[in-house]
């Protein structure tokens, strides 16, 4: 079960304000299914806010709501577009990556209190939220955080280390984070730098304001 209480430090580096690159950086869109590996077009975060405040999956997102639970995983891949936040690529698979975009998706699914992490993760004193939204099922979050500067400054001391590499343990990081603060746990595959995420229609998602 979560737990709320104040986080505990971890590291000061990441109080610095919302990346640089974040209001430039693109990634990879791609249209329904899931098994289509080349992307349309590429997005920036506020694209990808304006799809899913927008209502383009209102429809398929109320259809899913309403299957039984073991209906859902199919539906979900055969109706829902998607993207890779973390890059563009010429194909969605990690070596055909063609630029990282320093941001990180991580997927908190089954939450028994979707608000109050959502409260969370918005109000977290270390990792500024980019974008902030519901997952297709309603019941969890998808929170984009940037690693800029994080990887800027592990950058001096490895310098042969690119983005593309620091991903990883940039997700480790911030999964030992949440577990160790709020006992939140994330999905393990977001650690994938070409990992796909679903866009539903989330009415209230988060954008952070600089990015405006």
């Amino acid at each position: 079960m979560e737990t709320y209480a104040n986080p505990q430090p971890f590291i000061p580096s990441v109080c610095a304000p919302v990346a640089s690159v974040a209001t430039f950086s693109r990634f990879s869109f791609y249209t329904k299914p899931i098994e289509n590996k080349l992307p349309s077009m590429e997005f920036t975060l506020i694209d990808a806010y304006n799809y899913i405040t927008g209502g383009v999956s209102a429809r398929a997102t109320a259809r899913l709501r309403s299957l039984p639970p073991d209906q859902r995983p199919a539906f979900k891949r055969s109706n829902f577009d998607f993207c890779t936040f973390s890059g563009t690529f010429r194909k969605r698979k990690a070596e055909y990556l063609i630029q990282h975009s320093y941001f990180v998706c991580f997927d908190l699914d089954h939450l028994s209190d979707v608000e109050a992490v959502r409260l969370t993760l918005l109000n977290d004193p270390y990792f500024e939220t980019l974008l902030l939204f519901l997952s297709p099922s309603g019941e969890g979050l998808k929170w984009v955080v940037s690693m800029e500067r994080n990887y800027a400054f592990r950058e001096r001391f490895f310098p042969v280390e690119t983005p593309a590499s620091y991903h990883a343990l940039f997700f480790y990081a911030v999964q030992h984070y949440l577990r160790n603060a709020y006992a939140l746990e994330v999905d393990e595959k977001c650690k994938d730098v070409s990992r796909a995420c679903f866009l539903p229609f989330d009415p209230n998602a988060y954008l952070n304001p600089t990015l405006l």
